[in-house]
């Protein structure tokens, strides 16, 4: 957290340079939104703590990328819902990213807000208070970004904006790669089955583990939110990505690519059975699904 937040006060300095080409300080935003990114992952790791301190220094290091909202959706919302069609972080089987995006960014801010004013509705408050703790982590990103302006000036403002939304989309890229096209099938009582290390695409790539705190090991992490990132376990039951995030994350920018990569292991995870995959509105017959979710028996 120093780290990141030293990186954001000194690109901000050289973002109020006039020395300084327009495009080395976009290039300076999305190195920062980078940086960002993975510090939305520290405050992943540390929203899910029990501790207050931890959880006040989760929306802390939110407040880089406005992003304050996912430590409540992500605990609260994403935990509950995840690997279904109601999710808006889960991706669905012929989704690409780019559809994905806009659905993730504003389902998971809407979904925030309803499960922070249900909690304050049960205690006899209105929404609109700083006991919301949507509210409160947006207020830490305007006082941060006040704080910056006031000091380095007002032309560092459009940069500000730039890191912070390739920040939270950093993000989204791995959200959508966590549960691409997983189910959770739905019990006799019309209940959703437990979570379990089938619902979540793992990778035991050593690099990508140290860098995103064994984020990778996904499938034990749903089953134990609280247990801390050294002691995730791998799951060799659980579905494998065939790389891992360093590179599938490229892969999700070329939907064609991640398709023919991924589509046939969401497919081959349910024997061939697609229609026991989260698919895409619009997209059944693709799979040789009708929009029923019935299984047509045509080969995808």
């Amino acid at each position: 957290m120093p780290l990141q937040y030293a990186g954001l006060i000194m690109a901000s300095w050289i973002w109020s340079r006039g020395d300084v080409s327009m495009l080395g300080k976009i290039g300076l935003a999305l190195t920062i939104a980078n940086v960002g990114g993975v510090g939305i992952n520290t405050a992943h790791e540390l929203g899910h703590k029990k501790e207050s301190v931890e959880r006040w220094l989760s929306k802390i290091t939110l407040a880089q990328t406005a992003y304050g909202h996912f430590y409540i959706e992500h605990n609260r919302g994403h935990h509950v819902r995840v690997a279904t069609p109601e999710d808006p972080a889960s991706a669905r089987l012929g989704e690409s990213f780019y559809r994905f995006w806009p659905r993730t960014v504003w389902g998971g801010l809407a979904s925030a807000w309803r499960l922070e004013k249900a909690r304050l509705a049960r205690m006899g408050k209105r929404p609109w208070t700083m006991r919301n703790d949507v509210v409160n982590a947006w207020a830490m990103t305007v006082v941060l970004f006040g704080a910056l302006i006031a000091v380095f000036g007002p032309g560092i403002a459009p940069y500000l904006l730039v890191q912070a939304v390739f920040g939270f989309t950093m993000l989204e890229v791995i959200n959508y790669l966590e549960h691409y096209g997983l189910r959770r099938q739905k019990t006799p009582s019309g209940r959703y089955e437990r979570c379990a290390p089938r619902h979540s695409w793992n990778s035991n790539s050593i690099a990508s583990n140290i860098l995103l705190y064994h984020l990778q090991r996904h499938s034990d992490h749903h089953a134990n939110p609280t247990r801390r990132y050294q002691a995730l376990r791998h799951f060799d039951e659980a579905p494998q990505l065939p790389a891992g995030y360093s590179v599938m994350t490229r892969l999700v920018f070329v939907p064609p690519l991640w398709r023919r990569v991924m589509d046939k292991r969401v497919i081959a995870h349910y024997g061939g059975d697609a229609s026991l995959a989260n698919i895409q509105p619009g997209q059944y017959a693709r799979y040789g699904v009708t929009p029923s979710g019935e299984s047509t028996g045509v080969a995808p």
